[in-house]
């Protein structure tokens, strides 16, 4: 009931009367009241005025599944939410799910994670009230080889909701990196479970850096975050269904031939190495090259030296910057 009074005092662009909000959602003017004021409880800003009824005065980045699920804009994709204040991993409990039944389009978020995951296996930074940390649960019917393109495909709903809901120039580094002015603002992490050649599930975590005022000694050369850059707050929620949005749209057009062409434009255009010269670093080698951007089927081209076109998949290959991270 709270999400729904929540969605319509949004909506509304004046006062909703407590009868009409009785009407709705067909409950006593008591049970509304008592749930506005456990709103209010929470931190939102809801003025009552006798006869007049609720108005939303403001909203401030709170983070629970009554608001995440007002905010959404979506048929499939975040229409099913499990919210936590505190896990191991979204990742782990998405995959959890999935083993259970979960529906395609669930997601998970969480205030706080106290084993988050990055690539490579290495940890991220998790700490309360400050980022964004969710997954999304996939069941695409598609080869499992052709999975990976799926990480492109979040990078560019990730990179495309921040930079409507901040103006910023925000830019993806190939191939699961968000960036914004040349340093790490969000990554992303992709699994799945296989069986012969259907996919089970995929579960796509993203980690964003949002209203942190600061970052570990070791991190802050090359990290930031939304509130480090602008000095504003940002409310979490909205940029969750923003990026839910974007990615339910990009993922239909990804469905429909089954890899990235219809997206290779979009994401080449915010490819912070595209056109720049680049260093590839392989396990057993690292050399320089020209990046061109990403094909169909999400790898990264390269000219090198001797003037060939390479194309390198993501695996176990970085690419850097030539004068720093991005």
């Amino acid at each position: 009931m709270k999400a729904q009074i929540l969605k319509m005092l949004r909506e509304s662009e004046g006062f909703v009367s407590g009868q009409q909000l009785c009407e709705v959602l067909r409950v006593s003017r008591t049970a509304v009241w008592k749930a506005v004021n456990q709103l209010k409880e929470e931190g939102y800003q809801i003025e009552a005025v006798r006869n007049r009824g609720y108005h939303m005065v403001d909203s401030p980045d709170i983070l629970t599944r009554e608001e995440l699920i007002s905010m959404m804009d979506t048929d499939w994709a975040g229409q099913k939410i499990y919210y936590f204040d505190e896990i191991d991993s979204t990742n782990t409990c998405a995959k959890q799910l999935g083993e259970q039944g979960a529906s395609h389009g669930t997601l998970i978020v969480a205030e706080e994670q106290s084993a988050g995951r990055g690539r490579r296996g290495r940890t991220w930074e998790s700490p309360a009230g400050s980022s964004i940390y969710m997954s999304i649960l996939l069941r695409p019917e598609i080869p499992p080889v052709n999975a990976p393109m799926l990480t492109l495909a979040m990078g560019l709903s990730a990179a495309e909701g921040l930079q409507e809901y901040t103006s910023l120039d925000i830019q993806i580094k190939w191939p699961n990196d968000i960036i914004l002015n040349r340093k790490k603002l969000a990554g992303i992490l992709t699994e799945m479970s296989t069986e012969m050649d259907c996919i089970n599930y995929v579960i796509i975590g993203t980690g964003i850096n949002v209203n942190m005022k600061q970052l570990p000694a070791e991190l802050a050369k090359k990290a930031t975050s939304l509130r480090l850059e602008t000095g504003r707050i940002m409310r979490r929620s909205e940029i969750i269904a923003l990026i839910m949005k974007k990615f339910e749209k990009n993922y239909q057009l990804f469905m429909e031939n089954g890899d990235l062409r219809r997206l290779q434009e979009e994401y080449n255009n915010l490819l912070i190495t595209r056109e720049k010269e680049v260093r590839i670093i392989e396990s057993q080698e690292e050399y320089d090259a020209y990046a061109l951007g990403i094909n169909e089927k999400g790898e990264l081209l390269v000219r090198e030296s001797d003037g060939t076109t390479k194309a390198i998949s993501s695996g176990e290959i970085s690419v850097r910057g030539i004068y720093g991270y991005a």
